[in-house]
């Protein structure tokens, strides 16, 4: 059963510790493991944030990368070197060499294949790769405990293959990056907005809403929306879009919005 304030014990717990342009991390744990997926913060800033939550770096058994754009690993060479962590390191074969590990590798560093499946303490993991400028990107879906959990963010459009993978969710973090009249009158160089609203850049709120219309898993309780432009984008345009699609639909999920800067509520099933 999920609840963000259940007296009950909790099973599976998530919580978006930042989504956004300037960093990202997230936090998926059960009563044996945790899994941080991305370090797009400071060293100190992820372990205040999941202090916060009553988590600690130390207590990570595993850290999962979706590619290698600094957002989401800039704090991966610092734990990698701490004698601190024991988790082990988790992203794709392509991806690794992008990473400035310095002079070596972590020996904790365990790479895989694209769209495999691996299996960390009592979470099965599946990888798939979206569509992003950089290496080779993917999200994830997790299982653990019959609960089934998907991220979805910094993909340019949501192709079938990636459809699949976002069914049966029990939540879903899935990005609403940009308003596309914000993004074309707004700061960035036009080279820079081409990218954006590219088949390789980032989700627009129209993209966002039009799966939510036609797409989103009718099961899918939580749904979070995250990396939202803080130039390009607003909390209150993704809301009303989202439960105007959510709504149309007659779909009873609960909606959040993801913050660069606070982490979200910790939901729990």
């Amino acid at each position: 059963m999920y609840s963000e304030e259940s007296g009950e014990a909790t099973i599976v717990k998530f919580c978006v510790l930042a989504s956004g342009s300037s960093g990202n991390a997230a936090l998926l744990a059960t009563e044996n493991t945790r899994i941080l997926v991305d370090a797009g913060l400071s060293m100190r800033e992820l372990g205040k944030r999941l202090a916060s939550i009553g988590e600690t770096l130390e207590s990570l058994d595993a850290i999962l990368i979706t590619h290698e754009h600094s957002d989401h690993v800039s704090a991966l060479p610092v734990l990698a070197r701490s004698k601190k962590i024991r988790a082990t390191i988790h992203m794709t074969h392509l991806t690794a060499p992008d990473i400035g590990w310095g002079e070596t590798a972590p020996v904790r560093l365990e790479p895989f294949q694209a769209g495999a499946a691996l299996q960390i303490g009592d979470i099965e993991v599946q990888s798939f790769t979206i569509p992003h400028d950089a290496r080779d990107p993917v999200g994830f879906a997790f299982e653990a405990q019959g609960v089934r959990i998907a991220i979805a963010t910094d993909l340019g459009y949501i192709p079938e293959s990636v459809k699949f993978h976002l069914r049966r969710t029990d939540l879903l973090l899935l990005e609403a990056n940009h308003d596309l009249d914000m993004l074309k009158v707004g700061p960035y160089p036009w080279a820079v907005k081409q990218r954006v609203m590219s088949r390789v850049g980032h989700l627009s709120n129209l993209v966002m809403s039009d799966y939510l219309e036609q797409d989103l898993d009718a099961a899918t309780c939580q749904l979070v929306l995250g990396h939202l432009s803080e130039q390009n984008n607003h909390p209150a345009i993704v809301n009303m879009m989202a439960t105007q699609a959510l709504e149309g639909r007659g779909l009873r999920t609960r909606l959040s919005i993801a913050s660069q800067h606070t982490p979200s509520a910790v939901f729990q099933f």
